[in-house]
């Protein structure tokens, strides 16, 4: 009878999962999809909006515990018989002491070892309580409202893995971070085996495990949901290129990585030929038509963690990490090999380069990269254009 009763809350508990699944990927992709999955995919500006926002839930939900764990030392003083009550407040200042310290943490850090690093502290923190508290409370055999109190103590892994789903996190992270809070409760029954049969610690974990899956697809729905407006603010509606002002701000990212790295990056800006008399002779709807196809064409040549730009009209930027000088100019040369797509009157679409890198001209920020090559790509035009001018 039990294990049948085992099964059919497990075909209930898949159907739900599945149902919440359904619901939550209806409308995703199979490129959004491997991002809600694991973050090794994530671009730098997801990653960057992302670690910003967990940190500053981590920082608010501390502040939180930080006051609100100390209060709690007055229900213990009235519940249980010193040296009981004064052994529990002294876990509980501790605990709000680390509360405090991490509140005041990683503050406006655009990193995500930051925002892991201020996220594990934050679980574990209660985590330790949880079993120091159970310590101390597994050989109570207090009655009424002592036994209340202490019983009260084994709903706090509970809240914690119910705040999984108030931070946008992959399917992945959502089990590592979850995965601490399982085995301190399987801690804590083990403690207590003597003290509780068998079926009830399983039922009790069971229904963790339960809450934590559905928390970490409620942190998943918000990644998916975060993942969109990011996209959406960040990206020309035309070419589904980034537009200039995440561009910008993804090329100084980047900057900054290649500087601390020692890694070389190449900026190259593009300028489509003649494109005036396209949208002159054939009108808008033709010119969007010349862009579109460049633009798929040129992302084609490029690399995962590379980025198309588009930094005005028929001006494009593309940002390649770790990417010195011949690379580059291999890329340039397969893209103008395969070309770009041809013009209403069947010539084909051509365009002009400017190349700057990093290391090899000397500069010192990421505007002063762009402006180089911006400078290059000019001189390709007056040169004659479809060619390259740098490096």
């Amino acid at each position: 009878m039990a294990l049948e009763k085992s099964e059919i809350a497990m075909q209930m508990f898949t159907r739900f999962l599945n149902l919440i699944a359904t619901r939550l990927l209806a409308n995703v992709s199979s490129e959004s999809f491997s991002l809600l999955l694991h973050p090794l995919a994530h671009p730098p500006l997801l990653v960057r909006y992302r670690a910003e926002l967990i940190i500053s839930r981590v920082r608010l939900i501390s502040a939180l515990f930080a006051a609100l764990t100390p209060l709690w030392i007055i229900v213990d003083f009235l519940a249980f018989e010193a040296p009981l009550s004064i052994t529990l407040a002294g876990g509980r200042l501790v605990t709000t002491l680390a509360f405090a310290v991490l509140a005041m943490s990683y503050r406006g850090s655009p990193h995500m070892k930051d925002a892991y690093r201020a996220l594990a502290i934050m679980f574990i923190i209660p985590t330790l309580f949880f079993i120091y508290s159970h310590l101390l409370l597994s050989n109570l055999n207090g009655e009424g409202g002592a036994a209340v109190i202490a019983s009260g103590y084994a709903f706090l892994p509970f809240v914690l893995v119910a705040g999984l789903s108030m931070f946008p996190l992959t399917a992945v992270e959502g089990a590592v971070f979850s995965m601490p809070v399982l085995l301190s409760s399987a801690i804590v029954a083990v403690i207590q085996m003597n003290q509780m049969n068998w079926n009830t610690h399983l039922g009790a974990f069971w229904l963790l495990m339960l809450i934590a899956a559905t928390a970490t697809l409620a942190s998943m729905s918000q990644l998916a949901f975060m993942t969109a407006l990011v996209r959406q603010a960040n990206h020309d509606p035309l070419t589904r290129c980034f537009n200039r002002a995440s561009g910008e701000e993804m090329f100084d990212l980047q900057f900054s990585i290649a500087e601390r790295n020692g890694s070389p990056l190449t900026a190259v800006f593009a300028d489509i030929d003649n494109f005036k008399s396209v949208n002159d002779s054939y009108g808008h709807d033709a010119g969007d038509r010349v862009l579109i196809t460049a633009v798929d064409a040129i992302r084609s040549a490029l690399r995962g963690g590379d980025a198309l730009v588009r930094w005005g009209g028929e001006e494009f930027l593309v940002i390649l990490p770790n990417t010195d000088c011949p690379s580059a100019v291999a890329m340039l040369e397969r893209l103008r090999a395969n070309g770009l797509g041809q013009r209403p009157d069947g010539t084909p679409v051509t365009a002009s380069y400017g190349l700057s890198e990093r290391l090899a001209d000397g500069v010192k920020d990421s505007r002063e990269l762009v402006e180089i090559a911006d400078q290059r790509m000019y001189q390709a035009k007056e040169s004659g254009r479809d060619r390259w001018v740098g490096c």
